[in-house]
């Protein structure tokens, strides 16, 4: 019989923490280790894997403490900075990390498509509108800029050069925009619009349940468990790269 997969989860009573709990209690394979969740050294004392939705300043902490142990760490923590985003860079050099900004299957193969698509159609101009619940904090979301960048790569530019936020006046050839609502209970709407002359393409994925981001988490846990020291994306887990 096979031994259930020890997995541990920082930010255990947000919405995501929750969801992702929901999932485990049903899944044979799994095992929850049930540990105060902003400790980081209990967190991975008896874990294989820890699963991080919490707050990025946490982030940074699990990150140091996956390098210290060489134990497999999944971050799904949003709004994290440059600086942050180097020290879990950095602690792949020790452990096997995989961030996302949004951990949807279905998310993830839409940047896919971005990204083919802005390759495709070099001189479009690319808008990003993205709709979140009331009581998000950042914006634009971290799964616009995971888009953003998907656009920006396939354009051989860094999306910090591109970007803009607050659209002010005509619009710049070689911008991505990205615009952002929030009301309501929405779970997160995004939208890719590519306006060519004469047409416009729109590319769009709606989640209708944070289940879909416990499940993508859980599966990459499972994934990254047997995999070597490397910093690692969804697009590695899903065999996009």
């Amino acid at each position: 019989m096979t031994t259930p997969l020890q997995i541990a989860i920082a930010g255990r009573s947000g919405r995501m923490g929750q969801a992702i709990c929901r999932l485990i209690a049903a899944d044979a394979t799994i095992d929850l280790h049930d540990v105060p969740s902003r400790d980081p050294r209990a967190l991975f004392e008896n874990a294989k894997v820890v699963i991080d939705f919490s707050r990025p300043e946490l982030s940074v902490l699990l990150a140091a403490e996956a390098a210290r142990t060489g134990k497999a760490l999944v971050v799904g923590t949003t709004g994290l900075s440059a600086a942050q985003m180097n020290a879990l860079r950095d602690a792949g050099g020790d452990a096997p990390v995989c961030y996302s900004a949004n951990m949807s299957l279905g998310v993830n193969l839409l940047a896919a498509l971005v990204e083919q698509a802005a390759r495709a159609l070099p001189d479009a101009d690319i808008e990003i509108l993205e709709v979140h619940h009331r009581h998000k904090l950042d914006a634009p979301s971290g799964t616009a800029l995971l888009l953003g960048e998907a656009a920006a790569s396939a354009r051989g530019a860094a999306l910090a050069d591109i970007s803009v936020t607050d659209r002010r006046g005509a619009r710049a050839p070689g911008q991505i925009g990205f615009a952002s609502v929030r009301g309501g209970d929405v779970v997160g709407d995004h939208s890719v619009m590519l306006a060519a002359e004469g047409e416009i393409i729109t590319l769009s994925h709606r989640a209708q349940s944070r289940d879909i981001f416990a499940a993508g988490a859980l599966k990459a846990a499972l994934w990254l468990a047997s995999q070597p020291n490397g910093f690692y994306s969804m697009r590695d887990v899903l065999g996009l790269v």
